[in-house]
């Protein structure tokens, strides 16, 4: 089974002061694709620089010509599904067809509280999230849309020419519980998990191997249930919340040990985060950039 490497971006550089300068690097390393967060502001870096995802993906799509470029991961926490397609279509048509929208839930961080609103249940996100999805699907792939729900509506929503990747561009859908994985089975072109959350703090790699083989294997369930291959999905970890995240980018032997491991889960894409010093993403950068060009040589 071949294996894509691809990155996450964080977007806390000024684009001339550095940022435009990692994503064009990104494309000179070969990964498959570069993602950012689709935060307002994010953990440790809150009271720092974090800039909007959608504007960074696009000025990214002007400064690359091969690289996929991506959320990981876009929620429902701040958004609404007919502004956002307006948004990706545009940079869809701008990155000539290069989008891959990852999708999520969402959870209870700051994104959850900003616009004023208390935060959502579990069940009310899983309800949100059960919405938002299909409605979304269908804003991308047809000319006007009309829709009355419980939490999002359309009325006559124009979106006109549509995606350059047809039906639509695809969806990595973030889901490791029921509710989750059914949508990532319907409307997915990939699935994405960042492992069990329970096993960051105290959990083994044992462990998290096990978890992810446990999640995989729901996702194959969900499939089967309505009659659709898995292998048809990607399956896309992001890396850095599972047990061995501070070996991870150690070494090459180390990333190619790991990549293995997960590659025998059914895994075909895994996401390693740009380093960025003093933080939980710091890395030695010239060993990174050996991983990008050298791991994935090594596990053929």
């Amino acid at each position: 089974m071949s294996l894509r490497l691809s990155t996450v971006i964080l977007p806390v550089h000024r684009w001339h002061e550095g940022g435009r300068e990692r994503w064009q690097r990104a494309e000179e390393l070969g990964f498959h694709a570069a993602y950012t967060y689709d935060h307002l502001s994010w953990r440790s870096f809150r009271d720092g620089p974090w800039f909007g995802a959608l504007p960074t993906l696009t000025a990214a799509a002007t400064a690359t010509e091969r690289l996929r470029l991506g959320t990981l991961v876009t929620s429902p926490n701040f958004r609404h599904p007919v502004t956002l397609a307006k948004e990706l279509i545009s940079l869809d048509d701008v990155s000539g067809g290069r989008v891959t929208l990852g999708i999520g839930a969402g959870g209870n961080g700051f994104d959850a509280t900003v616009l004023g609103q208390e935060p959502w249940t579990p069940r009310e996100r899983a309800d949100r999230f059960g919405e938002f999805l299909p409605l979304l699907d269908r804003l991308l792939s047809e000319d006007a849309v009309s829709h009355t729900g419980t939490h999002y509506s359309a009325d006559e929503a124009r979106n006109v020419p549509g995606c350059v990747q047809r039906p639509r561009l695809p969806f990595a859908v973030a889901a490791t519980g029921p509710r989750g994985l059914k949508l990532a089975a319907r409307y997915g072109q990939a699935w994405v998990t960042t492992g069990d959350p329970k096993l960051y703090e105290d959990g083994t790699p044992e462990q998290s191997v096990e978890a992810l083989r446990g999640q995989v294997e729901k996702l194959g369930k969900a499939c089967a249930d309505i009659g659709r291959d898995v292998a048809e999905l990607d399956k896309v970890l992001l890396t850095g919340f599972t047990p061995d995240r501070n070996s991870l980018l150690g070494s090459v032997e180390s990333f190619v040990d790991f990549a293995g491991r997960h590659r025998e889960l059914g895994f075909t894409e895994i996401v390693v985060h740009w380093p960025i010093p003093d933080s939980d993403f710091a890395a030695d950068q010239a060993v990174f950039e050996e991983i990008a060009t050298e791991a994935l040589g090594r596990l053929a």
